[in-house]
């Protein structure tokens, strides 16, 4: 039996751009990846995160924000940075990882919900779905 490959989506907060990740290359990749995200500094999944993945028809409303040192000893076997600070401040994972770093903007403008920061939320998760394709494409 082959081992699925274990992919970590890192950012600080770990509300927007990794957990959007994390549930963008779960729905293109199949049951090809266990993925997962964490945070440097985890909050929570920010409700705007979630209100834009729902209208590509994914629902990342049970993912919840972990801490990244949680994720430490259960091989990882790649870690996407999505922040400059995460990439800067990730911790030494044991073992060969795979270390790829993408500088996404940060669409987080507070906790509140407003519709006007919409399309930044939409940018970002664009900007996701099309590296996560290269990527995946890159896997094969």
């Amino acid at each position: 039996m082959v081992m699925k490959k274990k992919v970590l989506f890192l950012c600080t907060g770990n509300s927007c751009r990794s957990q959007i990740g994390e549930g963008l290359l779960r729905e293109m990749a199949g049951d090809q990846y266990d993925v997962y995200s964490a945070g440097v500094k985890p909050s929570k999944v920010h409700p705007m995160s979630i209100m834009v993945m729902q209208e590509i028809g994914i629902d990342i409303s049970n993912q919840h924000s972990d801490d990244v040192n949680d994720y430490i000893d259960i091989g990882i076997d790649i870690v996407i940075s999505v922040c400059d600070h995460a990439a800067q401040t990730c911790p030494t994972f044991p073992g060969k990882v795979e270390r790829i770093h993408w500088s996404i903007k940060d669409p987080y403008h507070g906790w509140d919900i407003d519709e006007s920061k919409l399309p930044d939320y939409r940018a970002t998760r664009d900007d996701l779905k099309q590296r996560i394709q290269g990527f995946l494409d890159d896997q094969r």
